[in-house]
Order: structure tokens, then sequence, then C-alpha cells
């Protein structure tokens, strides 16, 4: 016989925090992807660094269209996954903290 737990507010409270950690961690993947200037090629790290920019791009990209890099030329400095991050710790806080209770 399989015995079912209940889930507590805690544990959904716990899952959904989960989820943003993992979030945060390929955007900060995408950030040192985009430092490294040519990736040798091998299909196992294409596969993972396509992931990563599909994953994130489409979140970073809300930012893009508001925020223009800063600097000029070859070495602007992009601030989207900064202010990305912000926006997912303040997100992260309020809706781990409403689930809790």
């Amino acid at each position: 016989m399989i015995a079912l737990a209940a889930l507590s507010r805690n544990d959904i409270a716990d899952y959904v925090s989960a989820l943003f950690v993992v979030y945060i961690v390929l955007i900060f993947c995408n950030i040192l992807i985009s430092y490294v200037p040519r990736m040798p090629y091998n299909r196992p790290l294409r596969a993972f660094l396509d992931f990563v920019t599909e994953t994130t791009n489409p979140y970073l990209n809300i930012f893009r269209r508001f925020m223009r890099p800063v600097g000029g030329g070859g070495f602007a400095l992009d601030l989207s996954p900064m202010i990305g991050l912000i926006v997912l710790f303040v997100a992260q806080a309020i809706l781990v903290g409403l689930i809790r209770g």
C-alpha cells in the first residue's frame, strides 16, 4: 500500500522557492556565458548553453526593451540581468511569504 503524505503550505513554499533559485542560477550561468567570447564546440556543452540562453533570454528581453546597454561599441555593459535578478529576489520574497502565510 502506498502512503500519501499531505503537503503543507511550507512544503509548497519550499518548492516555489527552489524554482526561483534554479532560475536565478540559470541567469548567473547566462552572465558567465556572456563573458566567454568563444566556446569550443562540444555537443553536450552546446546543448547546455542553448538551454540556458533559450530559458533566460525571454525573461531578460523584457528588461532589455527598457534599458539599453551602458557604454558603446563591443564593450557595452548589459544591466538587464542585474535588474532581472533584483525583480526575481523581490518576487520570491513576496510569493513565498504569501504562500507560507
